[in-house]
């Protein structure tokens, strides 16, 4: 039931006592403050986690030939291994229903002109389905197709800050750029979510890359992706099976490791999940300590606050007042400074995270950010706390006779 006269005399109560409603909300607010900055990096943190983890398709096994380490049906130890155009479509042809796609990578490193401007950016050769892989994003233009591939076309797809680098403000489309003493046509213009790095790449069709040197047939690497349905258990499955068939097919030594190599971004991706999971347990303990930090300081404070009005209390119980009015208005004015203090703090915390930004990057904490259901449970927590803290040494002095609370010094 709203007090008019209970609320003027805590307000009356709060003007007199500036310093100690001072440290009360202040133990308050710098609490949630701390929670909320503490819980807001850790979170930033997982965002940059995530980010390097997560940039490209999660559904992908990278294939990378490798030197044996064991001698096999006739072939000594060391021999190099190779992947050629045969491996792609082998790969198309023995797993059709488990391939998604299939690109091939050559990386290459080459200076590259336009008009009076250089630079030197890595040239990577590849398949149409490595824009999915990549998760490249076209922006102008479009992305190297299997009519290239056919025509062996001098084509090439820039990353958006080669363009700021050579073509300035002009439009690359259409314009010719030479690479490594061959001349190129810009067909596409890309950016990418991994960064500065993958946009000063450039892509053009492999079986162009291939002409050039020489008309072979060789391969770096080879990369598929698989249906996200079949999860971790698939995707393991899947792995097993193409080592299993390149093995087979390469002569190489069924318990020999270092023959082919393998990277499944599922197992990587179900690692890096459980890593995220421990970080974010490990913020949650953070925060919840910060919090008990924050409620043992209220009690502390609240129980001198107490305390110090022992006689005032007295004189309140003298002149007619029952433990339970006596009770209910340090309750109350101890709520009401924990809530406008916590909620200070909360504005506070929140404007801070939202001022940081990407200014912690080179720190890896990006966007750093708290759920304002999580912020506004950790608020409500203290003030109910708060509530308590002072509901104990209340009761305590309202029970105290009014002759010895007067005596008290």
């Amino acid at each position: 039931m709203f007090s008019r006269d209970r609320w003027q005399e805590i307000f009356e109560t709060i003007s007199k006592n500036k310093l100690r409603t001072f440290l009360s909300g202040f133990t308050v607010a710098l609490g949630i403050f701390i929670f909320i900055i503490l819980f807001g990096l850790g979170n930033g943190l997982k965002n940059s986690f995530q980010e390097f983890f997560l940039d490209d398709a999660s559904n992908a096994i990278f294939l990378y030939p490798g030197k044996t380490s064991m001698p096999y049906k006739g072939f000594k130890a060391n021999r190099k291994i190779e992947f050629d155009n045969e491996d792609l479509e082998d790969i198309k042809t023995n797993f059709p229903l488990l391939i998604e796609y299939v690109t091939p990578r050559i990386t290459r490193s080459g200076l590259t002109r336009y008009k009076g401007e250089n630079n030197t950016y890595t040239t990577s050769a590849v398949a149409p389905g490595h824009q999915f892989i990549e998760k490249t994003i076209i922006m102008k233009g479009r992305y190297i197709n299997q009519s290239d591939l056919d025509k062996n076309a001098k084509h090439a797809v820039i990353g958006r800050l080669v363009v700021k680098d050579l073509f300035k403000t002009e439009d690359p489309i259409g314009k010719y750029i030479d690479i490594g003493s061959s001349v190129y046509k810009v067909i596409g213009v890309f950016q990418d979510e991994g960064g500065d790095r993958q946009e000063r790449y450039i892509y053009i069709p492999y079986t162009t890359r291939q002409l050039l040197e020489k008309g072979n047939d060789k391969i770096d690497q080879i990369v598929v992706t698989f249906p996200k349905e079949f999860g971790h258990t698939g995707a393991l499955a899947l792995e097993s099976s193409l080592k299993k068939y390149f093995k087979d097919k390469k002569s190489i030594d069924p318990q020999d490791p270092n023959g082919i190599y393998f990277q499944n971004l599922t197992d990587d991706l179900k690692q890096s999940q459980q890593f995220a999971v421990v970080l974010q347990l490990i913020v949650s303990f953070v925060g919840l300590g910060t919090l008990i930090a924050g409620i043992i300081g209220i009690s502390n404070i609240m129980v001198f606050v107490v305390k110090e009005r022992t006689k005032e209390l007295g004189i309140r119980k003298a002149l007619g007042a029952t433990p339970r009015s006596v009770i209910q208005m340090i309750l109350q004015e101890s709520v009401f400074i924990t809530t406008i203090s916590g909620y200070l703090g909360l504005l506070l915390g929140i404007f801070v995270l939202e001022s940081i930004g990407l200014k912690l990057e080179d720190f890896f904490i990006k966007n750093p950010f708290i759920d304002v259901g999580t912020a506004i449970a950790a608020t409500v927590v203290l003030i109910i706390f708060g509530a308590v803290a002072g509901y104990i040494p209340a009761k305590r002095a309202a029970r105290i006779k009014p002759i010895v609370a007067l005596r008290d010094e």
